[in-house]
């Protein structure tokens, strides 16, 4: 397998799994796939965060927003994978409680990864409403 068949297989698997998780309140499987190693960064849609104590606390008040996710998509615009470094395009389209009311949103995203060992992490993401 080449490393872009491999990025796309661990996006579409571990990635989308850990933001499906994400958007019903569980952000333990999302922190698993961001890396470990400073510097991490999010300029997202709701919140903003800069290292990796406030990425975990960014994604902890997340959880108490989100509940009930149906549905979830990753439109993928563009990507590549050079080396050990990997970003991503694309639009983000769900349907999940926000608040406890549903809601169906589209983010645009971006984002940045590292490989780690065997493992893909995601090392910045920028987030917001389509």
């Amino acid at each position: 397998m080449s490393d872009r068949e491999e990025f796309l297989t661990w996006l579409g698997g571990d990635y989308a799994a850990a933001e499906r998780a994400m958007m019903s309140g569980d952000d333990g499987p999302r922190r698993a796939i961001w890396s470990q190693t400073e510097p991490v960064s999010v300029l997202g849609a709701w919140r903003n965060a800069v290292g990796r104590a406030a990425l975990v606390e960014a994604f902890e008040v997340l959880t108490t927003s989100f509940s009930d996710c149906t549905d979830w998509a990753f439109d993928l615009i563009s990507y590549d994978v050079v080396g050990d470094l990997a970003y991503s395009v694309g639009y983000e389209r769900m349907t999940a409680s926000v608040d406890g009311e549903p809601r169906t949103f589209t983010l645009r995203v971006t984002q940045v990864y590292r490989r780690e060992g065997d493992a893909w992490r995601v090392v910045h993401r920028h987030a917001d409403a389509a």
